[in-house]
Order: structure tokens, then sequence, then C-alpha cells
């Protein structure tokens, strides 16, 4: 058992270059990384504070770390609403390509020539109906969704 595990370490590290001393180094660039920003932003102060007052100097720091953050939140919003999207069509096509499988269509017509239509029909009814209360179910339920935003999705997926 431990052969196959140092064979994974291994092939983990092959690829992705990660060992201790990678770890231990990433963590001192981030601490020093955080002091040097910390000291970069002392002398912005004080240089702030003999050109200013100590009071604007520190508004102005403040002033410029909030428009930060509201840029940052901004983008932040922007790309999870662009993801959900983008995860919204994905799964639009993948439900709709899953019918036209040519696998798929080529069992149905295997079972219908072994089988019957006349015996066939019901069950391809009742498997439709489970699939589509299964398909409705297991879709996302989110507050304050509409008819108007379901028209939305699927206008957005053709």
């Amino acid at each position: 058992m431990g052969g196959l595990r140092k064979y994974l370490q291994l092939q983990a590290q092959a690829r992705s270059g990660l060992s201790s001393g990678l770890l231990v180094w990433g963590l001192l660039a981030i601490v020093f990384g955080t002091l040097t920003a910390a000291f970069v932003l002392l002398i912005a102060f004080i240089w702030l504070a003999e050109r200013y007052e100590p009071l604007i100097a520190a508004s102005v720091l403040a002033g410029f770390f909030l428009l930060l953050t509201m840029l940052a939140l901004f983008c932040l919003l922007r790309s999870r609403r662009r993801t959900i999207e983008r995860a919204e069509l994905a799964l639009a096509a993948r439900r709709q390509a899953t019918w036209f499988d040519p696998k798929l269509v080529a069992g149905a017509v295997q079972a219908s020539r072994g089988v019957g239509w006349r015996r066939l029909l019901p069950l391809l009814a009742l498997g439709i109906l489970a699939a589509s209360l299964g398909m409705e179910r297991s879709g996302p339920k989110r507050e304050g969704d509409s008819e108007q935003n379901g028209g939305h999705q699927l206008a957005r997926a053709a």
C-alpha cells in the first residue's frame, strides 16, 4: 500500500510541482509581501500627513481603499453572474443534446422493433413523464423566479 501512495505522491508532484519547500517559500513570500504593502501604506500616510493634515491623509487613504473595495465587489458580482449564465446555458444545451443522442435514438428504434409500438408507447410516455418531473425538481429554485425569467432563460438557451 505504501508503494501505491508513494507513486501517487510522485505523480502529483510531477504534475503540479508542489513540495514542502515550495509551500514554505510561498508562505514567506506572502508574509513579506504583506509587510511591504503595510510599509508602503505607512509611507503614503506620512507623506500625505506632512503635505496636508493627518486627518485628511487618513481620509484620502480610507476613500482610496473604499473605492478599491467597491470596484472589487462590482467585479465579483459581475463574474458570479457570468458564471451562472454560462452554467445555465451549458445545462440547457446538455438537456437538449441528450434527446438527440444517436445511441438513444438507435436504442429506441431497436426496442420498438423488438417489443412493438403498441406495448412501447405507454412505457415511453411514463419515461418522458418521469424525466420531466425529475428535471423540474432538480432545477435550481430561486426566490423571485417568474414566468418572465423562465422565458428569458429559454430565449438565451436558443
